[in-house]
C-alpha cells in the first residue's frame, strides 16, 4: 500500500512562507508527476499545482502563479515552496499521485490576517 507522507503545515502570518513536503512511501511512482491540491472550509477540494516526473514541465493554479514553486528531489520528494501567503490560502493541503487513488491525508496550513 502506497503512502503519501505530507509534512510541513502550520499557522503563519498573512506575506509569510511555509515549505511543505511529500514524502512517498515507496520508489515505485519515482517516474510519475506528481501533484498538490488543498481544501478550504466549505469548498472542494481544488489543485494547486503539479510537476512532471523530471521536473522539468510544471503547472500552477492562476491563484498561486508566483507565490508558489513546487520542486522535486532525487528521493522523489516533492516540496510546495509558498511565498506571500494570504489569508484565502488557509487550506488543508494534499499530495496526490495523478490519475491514481493515492492521496495523502493532509496538512492543514491556516494564514491569519
Amino acid at each position: 500500500q502506497v503512502q503519501l507522507v505530507e509534512s510541513g503545515g502550520g499557522l503563519v502570518q498573512a506575506g509569510g512562507s511555509l515549505r511543505l513536503s511529500c514524502a512517498p512511501s515507496e520508489r515505485t511512482f519515482s517516474r510519475n508527476p506528481m501533484a498538490w491540491y488543498r481544501q478550504a472550509p466549505g469548498k472542494e477540494r481544488e489543485f494547486v499545482a503539479s510537476i512532471s516526473w523530471s521536473g522539468g514541465s510544471k503547472s500552477y493554479a492562476d491563484s498561486v502563479k508566483g507565490r508558489f514553486t513546487i520542486s522535486r528531489d532525487h528521493a522523489n520528494t516533492v516540496d510546495l515552496q509558498m511565498n506571500s501567503l494570504k489569508p484565502e490560502d488557509t487550506a488543508i493541503y494534499y499530495c496526490n499521485i495523478p490519475e491514481t487513488a493515492y492521496w495523502g491525508r493532509g496538512t492543514q496550513v491556516t494564514v491569519s490576517s
